[in-house]
């Protein structure tokens, strides 16, 4: 079954849902168009899973085969180097240099870190909560929202030195406090 109109009225019967005849298209074209996939992918593998698919296709489009003048095994080559070709790309696609790729991790901090810093912030408000209200807020108000030294002298009417002092004392209550 090599010749042209055995090939044809072949298809036609595939088109119709021929199993038998689906056989014998399979037996009489395979090895050429293998030969078509190996030379487009360089793969024996690859070439071997483009084969299977060109003949799934033309299970499925063998009603598309139009009986025009054209050589059968034209239609057959022409799906084989195209569905071939297609496999290439997609290949080529994948394949991307991983220095070549834009870092997408989140950065948002891990659910195990949000969980830390709760616990930290949880103990850091604690021990604040240690210290007289007036020095803790000063601490928050230095540390947390940067207000100066002087703009908090005057915020709680005591000398700068005395404000410098307040802080450094109760820097050194916190970190007694975050070492227990």
């Amino acid at each position: 079954m090599t010749d042209a109109k055995n090939i044809e009225n072949a298809i036609i019967r595939v088109s119709l849902g021929d199993r038998e005849a689906f056989s014998l298209l399979y037996d009489a074209t395979s090895a050429k168009l293998f030969g078509v996939c190996l030379r487009v992918l360089n793969d024996r593998a690859e070439a071997e899973d483009t084969l299977q698919e060109v003949f799934v296709k033309v299970w499925h489009k063998a009603d598309q085969y139009k009986a025009n003048g054209y050589s059968p095994m034209t239609w057959l080559i022409t799906l084989t180097r195209n569905t071939a070709i297609d496999r290439l790309r997609s290949k080529k696609a994948v394949n991307v240099d991983i220095a070549d790729v834009h870092d997408l991790s989140d950065g948002a901090p891990t659910p195990e870190a949000d969980a830390i810093a709760s616990s930290e912030r949880q103990r850091l408000n604690n021990c604040l909560d240690e210290l007289d209200a007036d020095r803790s807020d000063a601490v928050r108000r230095a540390y947390l929202d940067g207000d100066s030294y002087k703009d908090l002298a005057a915020r709680y009417d005591v000398p700068l030195n005395t404000m410098r002092t307040w802080l450094r004392r109760s820097l050194l209550t916190l970190k007694d406090c975050l070492s227990r």
